[in-house]
């Protein structure tokens, strides 16, 4: 029988979704929601392997002295035993999957960014919810596992062909979006127009590029004002000084970074189009 734990007054909204606990097909997902930013760190002793994904948000990565982030078409895999930091923005749901076995595609792969399909996805977000059988779960396990894949290449190198221009960068850029490669570059890189890649980008994400970057490198800076001051998270996400990342940061969100991290999430807080 599948183990399920509902942790409703917790302020993080904790569920906890357990299937073959013990064996080594076992599975167990723990989906987090919560009104404020969320941490995770280390592994979990009973348990080899985990994963990270959101399907709504950004998250932040940190593994020995590099930070990294990953967008809803990305999960961070580590190993047990690895050091690793995992952060959230705030009102962002974030799966946890603690696992036993390693999916074959990442086998040597320690921690980082991993690919996810579009199925895995679903079903770990089918996994996770009251009322899942047992066998349903562990059958689901198996193909959530075949959808984890190599990371994907930081950046562009070739021409893209048909749709997919505007992902192709999107995904680049959520790696790291202080990232400062202008929309015309990017178009060189991929042997396209500008005006070719702009119109890729509205029918994508419904905004312009710059538009887009813009919403992409806030979302970002969410994740981390909670535990970084404001000139440092300001650089990390590509501005070039406090002022012009507390301008960008007001006018997107209604209040200033200060005021975000010491009275909570604004009341509406608008984010980059995911990256799929």
């Amino acid at each position: 029988m599948p183990v399920t734990r509902h942790l409703r007054d917790d302020p993080e909204s904790c569920e906890e979704y357990g299937y073959g606990l013990g064996a080594p097909d076992g599975i167990l997902v723990l989906k987090y929601h919560s009104s404020g930013a969320l941490a995770f760190g280390e592994s979990r002793d009973d348990f080899l392997h985990q994963l990270y994904w959101s399907p709504d948000g950004i998250l932040a990565t940190l593994y020995g002295s590099a930070t990294t982030f990953l967008g809803p078409g990305e999960a961070f895999w580590v190993r047990r035993a690895v050091s690793h930091d995992v952060r959230a923005g705030d009102r962002q749901t974030v799966y946890r999957i603690c696992l036993r076995e390693a999916p074959r595609a990442l086998d040597g792969h320690r921690v980082g960014p991993a690919a996810i399909d579009d199925e895995a996805a679903r079903l770990i977000e089918t996994i996770a919810r009251r009322g899942c059988d047992e066998a349903t779960a562990l059958a689901a396990r198996r193909r959530i596992l075949d959808g984890l894949g190599a990371p994907s290449a930081p950046a562009p190198q070739a021409r893209v062909h048909g749709t997919g221009l505007a992902l192709s960068v999107a995904r680049a850029l959520s790696h790291d979006p202080a990232e400062p490669t202008r929309l015309d570059e990017w178009a060189d890189r991929l042997r396209v127009s500008a005006k070719t890649l702009q119109r890729d980008f509205v029918r994508e994400f419904g905004m312009p590029y710059t538009q887009w970057r813009t919403r992409l490198r806030l979302s970002a800076a969410r994740v981390l004002l909670d535990s970084h001051p404001v000139t440092k998270v300001a650089h990390q996400v590509g501005y070039a000084s406090a002022s012009a990342f507390i301008t960008a940061f007001t006018k997107e969100y209604g209040t200033t970074p200060g005021t975000y991290v010491a009275g909570g999430p604004p009341a509406s807080a608008p984010q980059a189009h995911p990256v799929r």
